[in-house]
């Protein structure tokens, strides 16, 4: 598709789903998801990567339960897609009478008057915009990085997206680290999406007994600037609401090389986000391959 189109196509979609009445733009965006998504090759990676949460290898899971959790995981994704296309039309009172933190505030709270930096280890669950839109209207804006997107003109209006609805966006570049080590040291919010490691050379860490590789940006960047790490989920429901969990800080004192702690945090995070992805697998729309084919 040539630039331009694309551009084109996206702002369409995207005016389109802000268009249309609630609940039926996300009525058709899983509709849509279960069209295609199990007759595309991402079916599988999503089997996969679902049976690793559901199961364990010694402990299959049923070939039945884990179809309908397949098919539940490609309507969640389509509803995330439609979701997070409205949200910067519904407005701010619709976004903070229908999301709540229902585990945890006070750990994000206590994180963010301390006035060091708080990093926020986010897995592919739910709608992540909803909880940033949220706290941001809590007084803690927050700063997250997202994919660059070719051309350099869809990825401006994503980021135009996002900043009104509260959350600020750096892309996934050269500049990236410094620019989020500088909103720490200011005392901000960074939230980083952490279950895929996108750019390669991620830290391996034991994720759902398998090694696997995860960034190691939220450990690292705790450990150079004294931030505090929590871990967080936003989770889709009931019914149009969202809510999310925010897990106690994790233990980020430095205890020798600086590669070996951020293994170690990476660690910590890995089992952290275990925990929130089992409390919604279907929820977990990670398409691409994370574990090993059985």
């Amino acid at each position: 598709m040539k630039p331009r189109a694309k551009v084109l196509l996206y702002k369409t979609l995207g005016t389109v789903l802000e268009s249309l009445p609630e609940r039926v733009d996300v009525a058709l965006a899983r509709w849509a998801a279960l069209i295609v998504g199990p007759r595309s090759a991402s079916r599988a990676h999503l089997a996969n990567n679902l049976a690793r949460v559901l199961g364990a290898p010694a402990a299959p899971v049923d070939p039945d339960v884990l179809d309908r959790y397949v098919r539940r995981g490609f309507a969640n994704y389509g509803q995330y897609w439609a979701e997070s296309a409205k949200l910067p039309a519904l407005g701010w009172r619709t976004i903070t009478d229908r999301f709540r933190i229902a585990e945890g505030l006070e750990h994000l709270e206590d994180a963010f008057a301390q006035g060091r930096g708080v990093v926020v280890a986010l897995p592919h669950i739910g709608s992540w915009e909803w909880g940033g839109s949220y706290i941001s209207t809590l007084g803690m804006p927050m700063t997250a990085v997202a994919e660059q997107l070719d051309p350099a003109e869809l990825f401006d209006w994503f980021r135009s997206k996002r900043e009104a609805i509260g959350i600020h966006v750096e892309g996934l570049n050269a500049q990236a680290s410094s620019k989020l080590l500088q909103v720490l040291k200011d005392g901000g919010v960074v939230g980083l999406l952490c279950d895929r490691d996108i750019q390669g050379g991620g830290v391996v860490v034991d994720f759902f007994g398998e090694r696997v590789s995860l960034p190691g940006g939220p450990a690292t960047l705790a450990l150079r600037t004294g931030a505090v790490l929590v871990a967080a989920a936003c989770y889709t429901g009931p019914g149009s609401d969202h809510f999310a969990v925010v897990t106690a800080p994790l233990d980020v004192r430095r205890e020798g090389r600086l590669r070996d702690d951020v293994t170690r945090v990476t660690q910590m995070v890995a089992h952290e986000l275990e925990g929130l992805i089992r409390r919604a697998p279907e929820q977990w729309h990670v398409l691409e391959a994370r574990f090993e084919a059985p």
